[in-house]
């Protein structure tokens, strides 16, 4: 009887270790058996590897329809840094300065946060008072990622302010679009885009009286005539930026390209006086910066118009590259200096830039009057442009997504779900629990019911 009950205890043991061992040996032996997903063409990259961004892309236009500046270089500007003599060397700012017309596209693949990628921004209007910027409740901004499928287009009339005085706006509209893919990232069209225009603007509408040119400005509230007011834009303006991804001949890899475009056909001076000027636009200025990633074949393309200054319909000059500047006077009270922008440009690496005035007007002192040389300068057509692109070019090659799985024909009977893949022992975890208990409960009822034998 004592060989049956050893019998029975190592029955039980090897029952218990084979409960343990079985499941590891299944486990370690049968292959899993959830299907793997193959792709349909050999040569496609597997669905698990995730299309990188293409970069880096880094790329700004900017386009300014006009700023006023008055009493320019007066106004010392502050530092952080507590040195005169770094102070003394910095250029001095204007009392005032307004900005009308602006719009900002902007591509960065580097940003650290995923929405400065693609940035748009159009505005109105922007006030400077003693190189203090005070922000404006007005204007457009859009930002992606996410990915923007649709533009902002909305007016952008601005509040009534003490700035009328220096600028006043009509007939304002504007648009931003930010777009930039998850996996594509900047191989969308366009990465961004900005506009902002206007039906017409007045500009240096009130001076002090001994600013105000012996009384051609009026210094009351401007009139939509421009009658009063040192300058006046008559007919639609329109400043436009944008960045963009382009085809370049004899390169597989996109340049990447910003461009800023103004839309201005006259300005006129002293507007309803006997001194009214008249500055006609012949074409309209563009700036380009292309980059294609070497930097022999990267490019800037500047499209300078003609400028046609007359009064009374007697054409006084024409303003261009062979002929930059023209003065005017005004009675004794001043001088009207006009002069066409110069455009700049740089190329660093594999990135290039480039700026660009369309013209400046300065009003000069026609005595003394204890006052700097320039009352007030006028700029139009202030733009900007820089793109930069990886060597080679942006490849925007994307692998094309893995098809929809086909419809289940009508009347077709549902496929059994398949079994999970046996990745891991804790799958076994509750029955191996369960069969180790009751191979241990059968050992011991077995050693219970035998009889013992004394020694």
């Amino acid at each position: 009887m004592r060989a049956v009950r050893r019998f029975g205890v190592c029955a039980a043991v090897s029952l218990v270790v084979a409960g343990l061992s079985g499941p590891a040996a299944l486990a370690q032996s049968s292959p899993p058996t959830t299907p793997i997903p193959s792709p349909v063409d050999p040569d496609q990259p597997p669905a698990s590897v995730p299309t990188p961004a293409p970069g880096p892309v880094v790329a700004d236009a900017g386009t300014l329809i006009g700023v006023v500046r008055v009493l320019p270089g007066t106004v010392p500007t502050e530092s952080i840094i507590d040195d005169p003599e770094f102070q003394e060397e910095l250029p001095k700012q204007s009392v005032a300065e307004a900005g009308l017309g602006r719009a900002i596209a902007q591509a960065n693949s580097t940003a650290y946060f995923a929405h400065e990628r693609a940035v748009a921004e159009a505005s109105p209007v922007g006030v400077a008072v003693f190189g203090k910027v005070p922000q404006l409740p007005v204007g457009l901004a859009q930002a992606a990622l996410p990915d923007r499928p649709e533009p902002i287009t909305s007016g952008l009339q601005p509040p009534s302010s003490p700035a009328d005085q220096l600028v006043e706006l009509s007939g304002l509209d504007g648009s931003v679009h930010a777009r930039w893919d998850k996996q594509a990232g900047p191989c969308v069209s366009p990465i961004a885009d900005a506009r902002y225009s206007l039906g017409s603007a007045s500009a240096v509408n009130a001076l002090p009286e001994g600013l105000s040119l012996g009384g051609l400005l009026g210094g009351g509230q401007p009139t939509a005539s421009g009658t009063g007011s040192l300058l006046h834009v008559p007919n639609a303006a329109e400043a436009r930026s944008t960045v963009q991804l382009v085809d370049v001949p004899g390169q597989v890899g996109k340049a990447v390209q910003a461009t800023s475009a103004l839309q201005l056909a006259s300005v006129q001076l002293f507007a309803g006086t006997s001194q009214e000027l008249r500055v006609d636009v012949v074409g309209a200025p563009r700036l380009t910066a292309t980059a294609t990633g070497d930097p022999a074949t990267s490019t800037v393309e500047y499209q300078a118009p003609a400028l046609r200054v007359s009064r009374g319909g007697a054409e006084l000059g024409v303003l261009d590259a062979a002929n930059p500047d023209l003065d005017v006077p005004v009675l004794d009270a001043g001088v009207l200096r006009l002069s066409v922008g110069e455009l700049k440009q740089d190329v660093v690496g594999t990135e290039v830039r480039a700026a660009a005035r369309l013209f400046d007007l300065q009003v000069l002192r026609g005595h003394a009057v204890g006052l700097p040389t320039s009352l007030l300068q006028v700029s139009f057509g202030e733009q900007i442009a820089r793109a930069g692109a990886p060597t080679g070019g942006v490849d925007c090659t994307v692998a094309p997504a893995p098809p929809a799985p086909a419809p289940v024909p009508a009347g077709t009977a549902p496929q059994a779900a398949q079994t999970l893949a046996l990745t891991s022992s804790g799958y076994y975890a509750i029955p191996l629990f369960w069969t180790g208990t009751g191979l241990l409960l059968l050992g011991s009822i077995i050693l219970a019911v035998l009889p013992r034998r004394r020694a």
